[in-house]
């Protein structure tokens, strides 16, 4: 999944506009434009159409992360360089202040089977023995489990890996 991707289903599962989404980058301290915010929404197709790089998106979720759970006192976590489903994962299981349970619930939604252990390896050090790296197709079943909890939209479908 590209960041641009993400950017988009965040926004559609909490029907966030173009505000709000300045709004949430303001949150983490970064001022954007409405014109960049658009590009980034904007088919891949289209001659507009700008990437959201790796700080960008890590910028965004620690702005959404600010914006559900408060703003933590002193100075804001710095954007990763360089984002992987495992970290995007867990900012919006922060952001949303998820418990496993709430998680492995969201994943019956889309009849997608996980465990409690083999959830936890995602959120297990990169050199952890037992780190897991979280692929695409975890990552877009959570997605569209949120939208279905979150909008009741059961009508998206999930693709296969």
């Amino acid at each position: 999944m590209t960041n641009n991707d993400i950017l988009r289903r965040v926004r559609y599962i909490f029907d966030l506009n173009d505000s709000q989404l300045i709004e949430i980058f303001a949150q983490a301290d970064v001022t954007v434009t409405r014109e960049q915010v658009c590009n980034w929404l904007k088919p891949e197709d289209n001659d507009d159409y700008k990437s959201c790089s790796d700080e960008e998106l890590a910028t965004f979720l620690n702005g959404f992360i600010n914006q559900k759970r408060g703003k933590k006192e002193g100075p804001q976590p710095v954007p990763e360089q360089k984002l992987t489903n495992n970290i995007i994962f867990r900012k919006l299981q922060i952001a949303l202040n998820l418990k496993a349970d709430d998680v492995l619930d969201l994943f019956k939604l889309v009849d997608f089977r996980l465990s409690k252990h083999e959830l936890s390896a995602f959120f297990r050090k990169l050199d952890h023995k037992h780190y897991r790296e979280c692929k695409d197709q975890v990552l877009r079943n959570f997605l569209q489990a949120l939208q279905i909890n979150f909008r009741g939209d059961e009508s998206a479908t999930v693709e296969a890996d």
